[in-house]
């Protein structure tokens, strides 16, 4: 989930394309190593790590797609899971023939990583979860009942259209499947004993506004998973790595993926 504080991004201008379960994905790779998996939030795109993509890329290769119906990735189905999100990436994974990666997720990316850390938790070797959630709170659903196809001012559609290829009939899919969270309580529901797992190190990060999903969340999911971290991000919302956090969130986000952090940590990100 992504749609508040929508971000200008542009499309990217080349990537290539595979077709996996039943649709075509679009991805991007980029940059040298270890491999890394980033996954945008619902109604955003791929384009959603171009500020940090530069600095990662200089240390990691990168793998960032398109999630099932965004962007330039089609979803005939008209449907959208976190569970098949998940079989989605692990088929891109396949394709690649990468048997093992890190990710970092925000919202319905890190929901994904989730379902990928439990469905086949020797492939993913460490990951950040961003404004991630075990379920959908009262909270998100009464949010999610004010959004859909036709909720949008013009000036958000536009944003929109800047960053999904197939016009408005696909952001009228994404939005009506979004606002269908609201009644979704099969897909999201992880419970602490299937959290526990996990065996990939988790970095948790999570803003202390965060309308979606309140911090408790981030406990329990810190709570449940063995090898796991928890950021709370004072007095930010849903997405709390731009704007004033960036330079730290990047920092702290490789050093943590490149298991540095526990080095002296306090001098790593000053």
């Amino acid at each position: 989930m992504a749609l508040s504080g929508l971000a200008v991004l542009t499309a990217p201008a080349s990537g290539d394309t595979v077709q996996v379960n039943e649709f075509e994905l679009y991805y991007e790779t980029a940059g040298q190593g270890q491999p890394l998996l980033l996954l945008h939030g619902f109604t955003q795109v791929g384009a959603e790590w171009d500020p940090i993509k530069d600095e990662l890329a200089s240390q990691f290769r990168l793998i960032i797609p398109d999630l099932r119906g965004h962007g330039s990735s089609t979803n005939p189905s008209g449907q959208f899971t976190h569970r098949q999100s998940a079989l989605d990436m692990f088929a891109l994974l396949n394709h690649l023939e990468m048997e093992r990666v890190q990710a970092i997720g925000f919202s319905t990316g890190g929901m994904t990583l989730l379902h990928m850390a439990t469905l086949q938790p020797e492939r993913i070797d460490a990951m950040v979860l961003i404004g991630t959630t075990t379920y959908f709170p009262e909270q998100a659903r009464e949010i999610l009942r004010g959004i859909g196809p036709d909720a949008l001012p013009e000036e958000d559609m536009q944003e929109l259209r800047a960053i999904h290829k197939y016009g408005d009939d696909q952001i009228r899919a994404l939005l009506t499947q979004f606002n269908a969270f609201k009644d979704s309580y099969d897909d999201m529901n992880f419970t602490p004993p299937y959290l526990s797992t996990i065996t990939a190190r988790t970095l948790i990060i999570q803003g202390d506004r965060d309308p979606f999903f309140p911090v408790s969340i981030g406990l329990e999911l810190y709570e449940a998973i063995p090898r796991s971290y928890l950021w709370i991000v004072p007095n930010r919302g849903h997405l709390p790595i731009w704007g004033p956090t960036q330079r730290h969130f990047s920092c702290t986000a490789t050093a943590f993926l490149r298991d540095q952090w526990q080095v002296r940590p306090a001098r790593l990100c000053e």
